[in-house]
């Protein structure tokens, strides 16, 4: 993949966050435009009305005036509303856009070693920012440049009263520059504090059942408790900053209102303004200083939403491709792993190393080897979860990387050691959400398992909800229907990584069953297993110890039970032993 590509896709996909608004931008400005000159209705009104309605004593001057100003305002509030729709269609239309591609982000996220708090935290951005646009913040950045409209203003009546507004607004853009700077560091970890206690609140969700059992909850609740203070006393000091800020802007605000009447006061009193000019002065003055005061007030959700595009821009990048992959005929000859080298996403380190051996179709392996070995490391590079650093996992000659994702997961099947089910019906689970009903398709899977008939015997069959996690159902149960999924579809590749760790006789029967239906239509299994009973079916033996692939050959090479065959025969579940010193050397083995 080219660089210069790359790039060039980078910018494209990032530019799509903000495709179609340069238009829309451009109306807001013509609307926040009539908005802002409209706003100018209130001074000249009540210049008017002392200067020549009052001093006139007309009714009828007094009357026309009123009902100009009152067409002239209930047109800036018919604006003041379109425009506030807009902003919210805006938000709407991002969400509507961004909200997707930041879910397949939340879904990539763990496998990568972030918490679930990290990932999720993607969708909250796409909140935050739909959230800002359909409040009071945007309308406040749209008038802040039409300030200079109210300064001219004022400048005409008195150069003086204009000077003196002028000063105000500056002082105040100051104050909310000097807001941001002290205030975005402690932020920034206020959002980090925030990270931490909310992943620590999910950890101890996730294990709420041990914590029960084993009566640590307290402490759990405690270890959460001290991520909170820390949480609390960052957030209280940003709070602090900003409010103290916002309170002096206010004050200061008030301050140059007043100063504004006095002025206009003793300018009159000198014979320099008229009575009517005094009050125009100071409603065009508090106008010209609102849109500052706002932005003020609206600077913590804008700097919160400034900060969660540009996580969600780093999200559209991250997702980049400089082209597509070119559809492939589906996979049906061999599984071959060239010298993949794998490293744990976060800390680069290096789990499996220098691993290769080739498969055929209609053969089955077996992966044995002790814990924290990379046997699952492996599981999770021949699928694709994690990418390799090194070498390449190919099937029929072409890189994971070549297939589109959809068609390369049509043709994978996997259960993994830990079986999570979605919180959907029975077939959603089974049919991996499959936009088109398959009933014959799920049936034949679930049949495939073994688990047909505990199906049907459910209370709505195959529609039968699961709750989160799948926890309506046993852990037995969740793993047969995690193996009904990854067989669903009749997957050429199929990863199993501990398949019988919740299996009862009749489950790992099935099992055994199953993967030799997968071997007679000509696909390949690879099975991670500590108990032998998992293996009954497998051609070859792969042997990870350290992150290495130490041996790799037929099954009964590899497998040597101990004791006698009788002895094998009368263990409940006969252990597979292997020598720490292997009694023959290391050797690639074609199958």
């Amino acid at each position: 993949m080219a660089p210069t590509n790359l790039a060039l896709a980078r910018k494209r996909d990032a530019a799509k966050l903000t495709e179609g608004l340069r238009g829309i931008v451009v109306y807001l400005v013509a609307i926040s435009c009539l908005i802002n000159l409209l706003a100018l209705t209130g001074s000249l009104y009540m210049m008017q009305v002392y200067d020549r309605a009052l001093t006139s004593g007309s009714v009828q001057t007094l009357v026309a005036l009123s009902v100009i100003a009152l067409v002239l305002f209930l047109f800036q509030g018919g604006f003041d509303a379109i425009r506030s729709r807009v902003l919210s269609r805006i938000g709407a239309r991002f969400d509507h856009e961004v909200a997707p591609i930041a879910h397949r982000v939340t879904i990539d996220m763990p496998r990568f070693g972030f918490s679930t708090t990290e990932a999720l935290e993607r969708g909250r951005d796409v909140d935050t920012v739909r959230s800002f646009l359909g409040g009071q913040g945007p309308g406040a950045l749209f008038d802040l440049p039409w300030i200079p409209i109210y300064l001219g203003f004022i400048y005409l009546l008195h150069p003086w009263l204009g000077a003196l507004t002028l000063g105000g607004a500056v002082v105040l853009s100051l104050l909310t520059l000097a807001s941001e700077i002290v205030a975005r560091r402690i932020a920034g970890e206020a959002r980090q504090s925030a990270l931490g206690r909310s992943t620590i609140a999910e950890s101890n969700a996730r294990n709420a059942e041990v914590l029960k059992a084993m009566g640590f909850a307290g402490r759990a609740t405690q270890r959460f408790a001290e991520a909170n203070e820390v949480h609390l006393d960052l957030q209280s000091r940003a709070s602090d900053i900003v409010g103290s800020f916002g309170a002096f802007a206010k004050i200061l605000r008030m301050i140059l209102q007043s100063a504004v009447l006095g002025l206009g006061a003793y300018l009159t009193i000198k014979g320099e303004l008229s009575a009517g000019a005094i009050i125009a002065a100071s409603v065009a003055s508090a106008r010209a200083l609102a849109p500052v005061d706002q932005a003020i007030a609206n600077w913590k959700p804008f700097v919160a939403a400034r900060q969660s595009f540009a996580r969600l821009r780093e999200t559209v990048v991250a997702l980049s491709k400089a082209i597509e992959p070119m559809p492939l005929p589906a996979p049906h000859r061999d599984l071959k792993v060239d010298r993949i080298t794998v490293a744990a996403p976060g800390s680069g380190q290096i789990l499996l190393s220098e691993v290769s051996f080739e498969v055929g179709a209609g053969k089955a392996v077996g992966i044995i080897g002790p814990s924290g070995g990379g046997k699952t490391t492996l599981v999770r590079a021949l699928t694709g979860i994690w990418p390799t650093l090194r070498g390449a996992v190919r099937l029929d000659g072409a890189e994971l990387e070549q297939w589109p994702e959809e068609d390369l997961g049509r043709a994978v099947g996997y259960l993994p050691q830990e079986v999570g089910l979605l919180d959907a019906t029975v077939e959603e689970n089974i049919s991996r959400l499959s936009e088109h009903e398959d009933s014959s398709g799920v049936v034949a899977a679930a049949t495939a398992t073994g688990i047909h008939d505990m199906i049907v015997r459910l209370p709505a069959g195959y529609r039968t909800p699961l709750g989160p996690q799948g926890m309506a159902i046993s852990a037995g149960q969740r793993q047969r229907i995690g193996l009904a999924r990854a067989l669903y579809g009749n997957p050429f590749l199929v990863v199993m990584d501990e398949p019988n760790s919740n299996l009862d006789g009749e489950g790992e029967a099935a099992l055994t069953k199953a993967i030799e239906q997968l071997k007679a239509r000509g696909a390949i299994v690879i099975i991670v297993a500590h108990r032998p009973s998992a293996l009954a079916a497998v051609d070859y033996v792969g042997v990870i110890q350290a992150g290495k692939l130490t041996a790799f050959g037929p099954k009964d090479q590899i497998i040597r039970p101990t004791g006698g065959a009788e002895a094998a025969e009368a263990a409940p579940r006969p252990a597979a032993t292997m020598p720490k010193a292997m009694p023959f050397e290391l050797q690639r083995v074609s199958v």
